[in-house]
């Protein structure tokens, strides 16, 4: 680990040994690849006790109840009657794309291999990489959205409904931080999905998912949310920023870009990742968080995300002794708690602004943070171009330093 003195130009933090989880997105693909608007509120009713119950509890405990399918029909069969009611806005989307391999330079200029070769130098290689993912209608007139990773560098998208009928997708935008994307068939008359609302979600409801696994064309399994507000780290997928959903309803690839539905058949997320080498673990992309980044790519092509260009660790004691370790009496680490800065990005708005190796993020936007997810949320949150007021912790004293944050450089997968 090595950390630089106050004057010899930042370098970064090495720290090792924090976790990392491998994930896979669930893309159908001949090679799988690793990597990584109604709403309507949940309810909620009192406990209804019995006579002998209320003597024995002086405060009714409020409990969750399932949704109203099941309180209300009783039908063990309700996935059923979901299927058959949103079934056929949920489509196939086949993508294919064109990876042309590069001639090595020593053919074309090294003498040996011309004069083995000949006038024969080998030409550049073609191949046709084809992948198969989900995705579900959200307008009549053909707008569909799916995962980004599903038609990123896509020279084809073709589009299948449950009907049967086959249409050319034109992608309109992708979002690759998010993982969302939005395509545009010429189609019109459409079944569409209504939507729920994933900030009321809460684990141990019924979810359902539809999609087309492993090419298995509208497949249906089910099962219950196992946790909500799953960071990106946490699964391992840090270059995203998404908050997901978790299920244990399966998903294997080719389910991308599916919709994760509740009882009631609205669409409460978008399946989008498995862990590689675990058994009912799932993630989706929160609805509310489709919503909002796929109308940005509709009216815009893009979106655009606020960047400091900061590395981060969250300080915990462990961390902070592994550091004062390594770095001795280099770094005056004084904070107990709070998002310590390990690396700087050169003529990065934080660069510019003064932020340094070794300051310990306090609060930002005078709401205090403790861990890199609550920072990256509230950086999210905030407007390009606009200063940003961030607190830190330098050699034992307090600094306020105003970022401006630029639009986050999207590095695009080859």
């Amino acid at each position: 680990m090595k950390i630089t003195n106050h004057h010899s130009a930042p370098k970064k933090i090495e720290t090792r040994g924090l976790p990392q989880r491998l994930w896979m997105l669930s893309y159908g693909v001949a090679v799988v690849f690793l990597g990584s608007c109604s709403l309507l509120p949940a309810k909620t009713i009192d406990n209804q006790q019995s006579d002998t119950q209320a003597q024995n509890t002086t405060v009714p405990n409020p409990v969750i109840v399932p949704p109203q399918i099941f309180s209300s029909s009783g039908d063990p069969n309700f996935v059923v009657k979901v299927v058959q009611q949103v079934g056929p806005a949920v489509v196939r989307i086949d993508s294919s794309r064109t990876i042309t391999s590069r001639v090595p330079d020593e053919f074309n200029n090294d003498p040996f291999f011309r004069r083995f070769f000949g006038e024969g130098t080998p030409q550049p290689r073609q191949r046709v990489e084809r992948g198969s993912g989900s995705g579900f209608i959200i307008n009549s007139s053909g707008q569909i959205v799916t995962n980004a990773h599903v038609v990123d560098g896509a020279d084809r998208v073709t589009v299948i409904l449950k009907d049967g009928r086959t249409f050319d997708g034109k992608v309109l935008g992708e979002d690759p931080v998010t993982d969302v994307a939005t395509i545009k068939i010429n189609a019109n008359n459409l079944p569409t999905l209504s939507v729920g609302n994933s900030d009321a979600l809460q684990p141990g409801e019924a979810v359902i998912a539809i999609g087309n696994p492993l090419g298995l064309n509208n497949t249906v399994t089910s099962g219950i949310i196992s946790a909500t507000g799953r960071s990106s780290s946490e699964i391992g997928a840090s270059d995203k920023r998404v908050d997901y959903i978790q299920t244990d309803a399966a998903i294997n690839p080719g389910n991308s870009g599916g919709p994760l539905l509740n009882a009631r058949g609205q669409v409460i997320a978008m399946n989008t990742a498995i862990i590689r080498g675990a058994q009912g673990l799932g993630f989706a992309i929160p609805i509310n968080t489709v919503q909002r980044i796929a109308q940005e790519l509709i009216a815009k092509g893009k979106v655009d995300h606020p960047y400091l260009g900061v590395q981060m660790v969250t300080l915990t004691p462990e961390n902070k002794e592994r550091i004062k370790k390594v770095a001795g009496d280099r770094l005056n680490l004084t904070a107990d708690e709070g998002v310590l800065l390990v690396d700087i990005v050169p003529r990065s708005p934080a660069s510019v602004a003064g932020l340094r190796v070794g300051d310990v993020i306090k609060s930002i936007n005078s709401q205090p943070v403790t861990k890199i997810e609550e920072v990256q949320k509230l950086v999210e949150k905030s407007k390009i171009g606009t200063k940003l007021p961030i607190e830190v912790e330098r050699n034992g004293q307090i600094v306020q330093v105003g970022v401006q944050p630029a639009p986050l450089p999207v590095r695009r997968e080859g």
